[in-house]
């Protein structure tokens, strides 16, 4: 026969059950989203900074800067070689495409790809797109290295 009463400790454990049930589905979730978005984080640095990291960096990475005055060589083979500076150091960038329009010799550009053996291979290049444009990450990494200089000047 019932009573209907449910003893106060079980309640508690009840609870207490349904919170860490709760817990772990939460952090699976945010393990698998996590997982799933690995590959599409991508960092940025600028030329000192990547080079001051060396070998420490995760797999995909922007590089910003300023091409570098006379760097750019074009291989037999299409692809592109560049230097990529911010006035203080500089970081070769192999690019296997065409570059784009804009691309030109010291202006602003964002590099993407790996970095490996001091040279970033590049899967993607973004140049400016109008002449007192810069992206962000590119004119943030230049006034932290001290070497900003306003657009026009």
């Amino acid at each position: 026969m019932s009573t209907g009463f449910v003893h106060p400790a079980s309640r508690k454990r009840q609870r207490a059950l349904m919170i860490l049930v709760a817990g772990l589905l939460l952090a699976g979730s945010a393990a698998l989203v996590l997982t799933a978005l690995r590959d599409s984080i991508v960092f940025f640095f600028g030329p000192t900074e990547l080079i001051e990291r060396g070998d420490s960096l995760p797999g995909r990475i922007r590089l910003g800067g300023l091409v570098a005055e006379n760097s750019v060589l074009e291989g037999t083979d299409g692809s592109y070689t560049f230097e990529v500076t911010d006035l203080e150091s500089s970081v070769s960038v192999h690019y296997p495409g065409a570059l784009p329009d804009l691309f030109r010799e010291g202006q602003g550009v964002v590099a993407e790809g790996q970095y490996a053996g001091r040279m970033l291979h590049a899967d993607r290049i973004l140049a400016k797109h109008d002449e007192n444009y810069m992206p962000r990450e590119v004119s943030a990494a230049l006034k932290e290295a001290g070497t900003w200089r306003e657009p026009g000047s």
